[in-house]
């Protein structure tokens, strides 16, 4: 496992971490969970991302179980806020209350006295900037997160937050959460850029395009059962890659990974790492077997070349 820098922080994550969106405390029980996570763990991943929205707190109250016995220092723990987690008008967006509340809720299903990273899961118009981040910068230095970051802002509003947190002399964010595959690049154009220029390192979620991008699906075929494709639950985030023509094309890039000895999914997750900005790529496991492959990912070395026959088999010009 090699690790980098999140952004210009003094902070080291691993390059593949493990999360757990739509599996901990919710498609795996906390055995699996525990076994998962003490495996990535042996093979050098050190970095777990999770949220309090992440199956309405069960994901964090497994992911505490399954680190309770690893040792504190050698890992890396983050979660975030925005979404409801109640009916109640104030247990959802970015204000200063719900953040605070969740902060301590999230410690306590965690079983930690503090996260490395605390994140603010989206963009809320309606709280100011200014108390958006002096929430965080009052958090990290009562010590209950050491780092804090964003999730899916739009540029204009990582931006904002940076030169706010400069003007009041406040901690700035490290970290950018967004959506990153080979079938999806929007934040290539804007957002990378703005985050390096600003010191902050990309923790993509989705680098399998939530397992598209390991050849499980096939054109003209049902998604096979027990997959995410064939779970109505899960499946609505993927729907736009399960096109034929998508496919197809995901199949090509098969045939270009097994020439440089490895799977699809190991070949799309250094895709992610190719790039400078990007610290680390998040995913996901129902198995072991999955975390030992997808790690993988951190030492396999592509010639640039492919990288370029990989847009031509997408449809993507130079």
């Amino acid at each position: 496992m090699k690790y980098r820098q999140l952004g210009s922080s003094g902070l080291r994550v691993s390059e593949v971490a493990l999360g757990g969106w739509l599996t901990q405390g919710r498609t795996i029980d906390d055995a699996t969970t525990e076994s998962i996570v003490r495996r990535a763990f042996d093979l050098g991943v050190i970095f777990f991302d999770t949220a309090d929205v992440y199956n309405k707190g069960e994901a964090e109250l497994a992911l505490g179980k399954a680190i309770k016995n690893l040792r504190r220092e050698d890992i890396v723990v983050a979660t975030k806020c925005f979404f409801p987690m109640s009916d109640n008008p104030n247990d959802r967006g970015l204000g200063r209350k719900h953040v605070i509340e969740s902060v301590h809720a999230s410690l306590r299903r965690l079983q930690l006295d503090y996260v490395d990273i605390f994140q603010y899961h989206r963009y809320d118009e309606s709280v100011p900037m200014e108390e958006l981040v002096r929430t965080m910068d009052d958090t990290v230095r009562q010590g209950k997160a050491l780092y804090w970051g964003v999730s899916e802002w739009p540029v204009s509003r990582i931006v904002e937050a940076c030169h706010v947190a400069r003007q009041l002399g406040c901690c700035l964010p490290i970290s950018n959460q967004p959506q990153y595959n080979m079938l999806n690049r929007y934040i290539e154009p804007e957002i990378l850029p703005t985050c390096v220029r600003y010191g902050m390192g990309q923790v993509v979620f989705s680098p399998l395009a939530q397992g598209v991008l390991t050849g499980k699906y096939k054109p003209g075929e049902a998604a096979p059962k027990g997959t995410r494709g064939a779970d109505d639950k899960s499946n609505q985030f993927m729907q736009g890659w399960m096109g034929d023509e998508t496919l197809s094309r995901v199949q090509a890039l098969a045939e270009l990974a097994s020439r440089f000895g490895c799977t699809l999914g190991q070949f799309a997750l250094a895709w992610c790492l190719r790039r400078p900005g990007v610290s680390s790529v998040i995913v996901g496991a129902t198995k072991v077997e999955q975390i030992e492959q997808n790690v993988a990912a951190s030492e396999l070395d592509v010639p640039d070349a492919a990288w370029a026959d990989a847009d031509r088999i997408l449809g993507i010009e130079p």
